[in-house]
């Protein structure tokens, strides 16, 4: 055991030394220089013993400093020199470096093999063909708008998930801007507004508004139709999305403080600035499923008649069969649903929420894909997946299981350059990324980077092309989840068609499906609430 005199040992030398050198300074200047050091350590042991707070310092003194100090660089520590390459926190060390190379325009090939154990449970791969296929990474798009768009937006395959200016600096903003527009695809500006840095590079945007309304609010924080139509009908804004959740925190609102909100965030989100920014749990302009495709074709209406969609995490699957009904009863059918899983990354919610609040991609995807088949109105919709998507089989594995197209939002920010400090919430992210410090930031090099985005996309987008084509097919919509594979255990693989149940087009509604669980979502679903 311990001994009290062992614990503080070493206050006791530094009280020595301070003691031997005050006396010694009566003789050279020589031993005030050598004293000082330890008079200092002798007044944090003295304050370590006196204090209440923390336990460790009252029973360490000085010594003590050093837990804190180790524990305050433990990410740092265990990133760069004990984690494994595939250990996922959240995302492993090999993921990042594909994508560090791919926005660098290195090569991302492997030598010698796999590193990943092939016999273990739960991996996946897709079925290749004896005769593959090429494919132009240029191919691969989709068009989305439905029936009632007048000005339907070719998107690419793969675009940049929702990160509002706030949150990601200026020149983060900007970087992505630029690499948006040099690889023409989309960049959703987040629930925080429309603001000059998204409009400045001139790139396809969507715009998004969730229940704070910033951007297109009135002062008590309502939605205000005419602002809306102002920021939608600009010609650079080519979709709009009604945020209803998001996937690290659904049901969950959050507040700026006003300390947080400057000239600049004040302005694109219009609040005032220096006051605290709120944003709802839920929205203000409508009630209910109906309400929500009212609401729908209002923002349609008023962006001038382009794509209009909205953003969840699935949570109860009835609400998503009642918003499914409520299309059908009101004749309001959105162009697009993005799907985001829990696994989706955020700034900052409690840990609660991130590990244990709403589904998973994969499951809340197969819910929406099933529902709108099963409505028989799956081809009017398109579907986006959102959650932890940043490879080439990411995309390709999610897109069989129904979803269209893909954003991602970690895996841009990697391109940038993101280290995965997890210190968003904290304003003092060591790349520039996520803070608002302007010194910090101009470390960002806007036009540097913007090329890193880019290459990324675009290099991303030709592991899809050369998979599918591996696979024999021509572009992405003849992926189907017969090809995709999951061991189950040691002896057993099985494709997702037998893991994973599919209802077939139209099912729900003239009672010919023979799945029990969506059957009964469908008949206690109603239109008119989610209750």
């Amino acid at each position: 055991m311990i001994s009290l005199f062992q614990r503080h040992l070493v206050f006791l030398i530094c009280l020595g030394l301070s003691v031997a050198g005050s006396l010694g300074a009566y003789y050279d200047y020589l031993s005030v220089v050598c004293m000082l050091p330890f008079v200092a350590l002798t007044l944090v042991g003295i304050y370590d013993i006196v204090q209440t707070k923390h336990a460790v310092l009252k029973n360490y003194p000085i010594t003590g400093h050093i837990r804190y100090l180790l524990e305050s660089i433990r990410g740092e520590i265990r990133q760069y020199f004990f984690e494994s390459d595939h250990e996922e926190v959240p995302f492993s060390r090999s993921a990042r470096s594909m994508v560090y190379r791919r926005a660098r325009g290195i090569s991302a090939d492997k030598s010698f093999g796999t590193l990943d154990n092939l016999y273990e449970d739960a991996h996946e791969f897709i079925s290749h063909s004896i005769e593959p296929t090429k494919v132009d990474p240029k191919s691969l798009r989709i068009t989305i708008g439905g029936p009632d768009c007048k000005k339907p937006y070719s998107a690419s395959l793969l675009n940049i998930s929702a990160m509002s200016f706030g949150a990601l600096s200026a020149n983060a903003i900007r970087a992505l801007g630029r690499g948006a527009k040099a690889g023409n695809f989309a960049q959703d500006t987040g629930e925080g507004g429309l603001s000059r840095y998204h409009l400045e590079g001139g790139n396809d945007l969507i715009f998004e508004i969730g229940s704070g309304y910033f951007g297109c609010r009135n002062e008590d924080g309502t939605f205000d139709p005419v602002k809306f139509a102002a920021q939608a009908t600009k010609p650079t804004v080519k979709m709009c999305l009604l945020k209803l959740s998001q996937g690290a925190k659904p049901g969950l609102g959050g507040m700026l403080p006003g300390a947080k909100v400057s000239k600049e965030i004040a302005e694109a989100r219009g609040v005032p600035q220096g006051q605290d920014c709120v944003s709802p749990a839920k929205h203000s302009a409508f009630t209910g499923p109906d309400g929500l495709m009212h609401f729908i074709q209002k923002m349609r209406d008023l962006s001038g008649g382009k794509p209009v969609g909205f953003k969840l995490c699935v949570g109860q699957m009835v609400e998503i069969a009642a918003i499914v009904k409520a299309m059908l009863h009101t004749g309001v059918i959105p162009d697009f649903i993005v799907v985001d899983g829990s696994e989706g990354g955020t700034g900052a919610a409690p840990e609660e929420f991130s590990d244990h609040v709403g589904m998973p991609l994969r499951e809340g995807l197969l819910v929406v894909h099933n529902l709108l088949r099963g409505a028989g109105i799956r081809n009017k919709v398109k579907i986006i997946a959102s959650g932890k998507i940043i490879s080439g089989f990411d995309i390709v594995r999610v897109l069989s299981l129904g979803a269209d197209a893909v954003n991602s939002a970690r895996g841009f920010m990697f391109s940038l350059g993101c280290l995965g400090s997890q210190t968003c919430s904290l304003g003092t992210c060591p790349v520039g990324i996520a803070t608002q410090d302007p010194i910090r930031q101009k470390a960002l090099n806007v036009k540097q980077k913007g090329i890193m985005v880019c290459q990324f996309h675009d290099n991303t987008l030709h592991a899809v092309a050369e998979i599918i084509g591996a696979a024999g097919m021509m572009s992405t919509e003849e992926l189907s989840p017969a090809r995709m594979m999951r061991r189950v255990s040691d002896t057993r693989i099985m494709n997702y068609t037998a893991l994973y149940h599919f209802l077939l087009e139209g099912e729900l509604l003239d009672g010919r499906g023979t799945n029990a669980e969506y059957r009964e979502l469908w008949r206690i679903a109603k239109h008119d609430s989610f209750h």
